[in-house]
């Protein structure tokens, strides 16, 4: 159980320092703002699109390192997927943060694993999945209204 613990720490902490795809993307096809009221967390998610394909997706904002980590993690996992894969994957990555028989999701979720253990914190759940519902909202482009937690 440490091994993990020290993993999740290892990978939050680098996502956190180093934040993939972090800045603007000019010119994207979409955006969207998130805010955590809760913790403050506040982030805007850009997405350019290639059909039905993310072809580039971005972000910029700031919030605590679970927050920035998840869509650090998250743009570089649904870079050149198809909506519906985000769709899937969205599901199982809120399963997996959400629900209390979410074991082992498998290797799909990749490193997104080390964010089984925010589901004993339900605020850090927020955290985590602010960027993802976030996304959502730019490929739905239901973008007019900031996304919340709450």
């Amino acid at each position: 159980m440490s091994e993990l613990r020290d993993l999740y720490q290892e990978v939050i902490l680098d996502h956190n320092k180093r934040p993939r795809n972090f800045g603007a993307l000019e010119p994207a096809d979409r955006r969207a703002i998130g805010h955590n009221p809760l913790c403050g967390d506040k982030l805007t998610v850009y997405v350019r699109l290639d059909g039905t394909r993310v072809a580039d997706v971005r972000f910029e904002g700031q919030g605590c390192a679970i927050s920035k980590a998840s869509a650090s993690m998250m743009t570089e996992m649904v870079k050149g997927l198809s909506r519906d894969d985000i769709a899937a994957l969205f599901e199982s990555f809120h399963h997996l943060v959400t629900a209390p028989d979410a074991g082992d999701e498998g290797d799909h979720l990749g490193k997104l694993t080390v964010f089984a253990g925010v589901r004993e914190y339900p605020t850090r759940v927020k955290c985590a999945t602010l960027s993802w519902h976030t996304l959502r909202a730019a490929l739905e482009d239901e973008a007019p209204q900031p996304v919340t937690t709450e």
